[in-house]
């Protein structure tokens, strides 16, 4: 953990500090380009930008947004506004013009920088400030007086702003979280401590940039263990996603659940003897999916748990028993206790704990000293917790409390069913009933018929009260932007 008395800069200290020559980062682009970064020329592209956007007016404490995918620019961007101190607000290019209207009234940006491809969307917007669009080689050469060398970085402390990322809003409107410089340093926690990777090892985090995980794992992670991290800028395909796997020698994968999920039920998995590990985090994996990758790799995707505003908070041991469903134990030194049910914590033990909310408290989440996730779990002898559903999210039906994991599970461990959500429905005798919307898979008819061997199928699994009651179909579920299943969109269309 930073010391607040500490000044710190991300840049200077950690990327500055590592070997010049040593490979810092693999770039695959949409045009098929590939190139190898060292940590010296990222420290170099990074201190050009911050040139660049010194010279655009860009001072301590501004917010820069960016909106551009995964390529090298955005990588330079981050770790610019890290050096001169300013606030970076990454934002995926999956969001309409809606969102980031939304965005920048909040949190006022100084400057864009974005991807050319998404004038359109960013114009829709209208922002109010300026805006620089990459791929723009002037950006990484000085722009105007200012060059690399006019720019020192910052001595910052501990507690300075850093970062602002926005909550994935399943459950209502996304907040800005606001993080500090400690958050950059303290994801050395579970750098270590469950994606564990080390020196010589290709890691690779296939978020979007702009969602929390990306922030803090598809480099930010890798290089504080001083491992090399792969972006790949490209849409997802199961199929390609392998190959990339295979001819990269990823040892370190970090995939959402979906990407994990997708990939077993639409390709042939094979052997990828380089790889030594897996990890997941944003929604639990079911146990016919963990199966499926372990049987061809020998490797167990070790699940972890954090929140937007706690960072990282628990993992599954790379040395100890993975147990399917579970989202492991607290990391080392973390505190965090479960209270009638819910999952609670001791910011005071956690060194990515945010700094609070743009323009807002954190309301009754936090009091009495610890920080109320809203997540249900429940933990085994062993101290292994599992994951149950948001406190908003469990259904209470005949006065049982149904967790909607559970149901989704069963539902999904069916050859039919694609994808599956739970959410309650109102019901005059038991309260609320369970409520599935499932997507099929191709060959499989939305028929009275199929939604009873559905709901047969789920009894077989699970205690006969929990079984979905309510059948759906439907094409797609809805989601947020980084793509898990908004369970209050499908409340409002029940």
């Amino acid at each position: 953990m930073v010391r607040e008395n500490t000044a710190v800069n991300f840049t200077r200290d950690v990327i500055e500090a590592l070997p010049a020559q040593q490979p810092a980062l693999i770039e695959r682009t949409r045009s098929g380009d590939r190139r190898t970064w060292s940590f010296g020329e990222i420290a170099d592209g990074a201190a050009a930008m911050a040139g660049s956007l010194a010279t655009s007016g860009v001072r301590r404490g501004d917010v820069v947004m960016t909106l551009i995918g995964n390529r090298a620019e955005w990588v330079l961007t981050m770790l610019a506004c890290f050096r001169l101190g300013a606030v970076v607000l990454p934002c995926t290019e999956q969001l309409r013009a809606k969102d980031l209207a939304q965005r920048m009234r909040v949190a006022a940006p100084a400057l864009v920088v974005a991807d050319e491809r998404n004038r359109a969307e960013l114009a829709a917007a209208q922002p109010s400030c300026p805006v620089l669009f990459v791929p723009d080689p002037s950006l990484l050469g000085g722009r105007g007086q200012a060059t690399a060398h006019d720019v020192p970085a910052a001595e910052l402390a501990a507690t300075d702003p850093a970062l602002i990322t926005f909550t994935s809003g399943t459950a209502g409107e996304p907040k800005a979280v606001v993080h500090a410089q400690r958050y950059l340093f303290g994801q050395r926690l579970q750098a270590t401590g469950w994606l564990c990777a080390g020196p010589g090892d290709v890691v690779w985090c296939t978020a979007g940039s702009g969602w929390s995980k990306s922030a803090r794992n598809t480099f930010i992670a890798p290089w504080l263990c001083g491992a090399t991290a792969l972006m790949h800028d490209v849409r997802f395909d199961p199929a390609e996603r392998l190959e990339v796997l295979a001819s990269e020698a990823v040892n370190v994968l970090c995939m959402a659940p979906t990407e994990y999920r997708v990939m077993a039920k639409r390709i042939s998995l094979h052997p990828l003897p380089q790889l030594r590990g897996m990890v997941a985090a944003g929604e639990a994996l079911d146990a016919n999916v963990l199966e499926a990758w372990r049987e061809v790799t020998g490797i167990a995707i070790r699940d972890g748990y954090g929140q937007t505003e706690t960072g990282q908070l628990t993992g599954m041991p790379a040395d100890g028993d993975v147990r399917p469903g579970s989202m492991g134990l607290p990391l080392p030194g973390v505190g965090v206790s479960v209270a009638d049910g819910e999952l609670v914590v001791d910011p005071a033990t956690v060194p990515t704990f945010f700094l609070g909310y743009l323009g807002e408290d954190g309301g009754d989440r936090q009091r009495g000293g610890v920080w109320r996730t809203g997540d249900r779990v429940h933990a085994d002898d062993d101290g292994y917790l599992y994951f149950e559903g948001r406190t908003d999210d469990v259904i209470i039906s005949a006065g049982y409390r149904i967790g909607p994991f559970e149901v989704e599970s069963a539902l999904m461990s069916h050859p039919a069913v694609a994808e599956a959500a739970a959410v309650a429905a109102p019901d005059e005798e038991r309260g609320s009933v369970v409520r599935a919307v499932v997507v099929l898979r191709d060959g499989h008819p939305p028929t009275p018929e199929t939604a009873r061997a559905l709901q047969d199928h789920v009894k077989t699994l699970t205690a006969p009260y929990k079984y979905p009651r309510i059948v759906e179909f439907a094409s797609e579920l809805p989601k947020t932007a980084t793509g898990k299943v908004s369970r209050a969109a499908l409340r409002a269309d029940g």
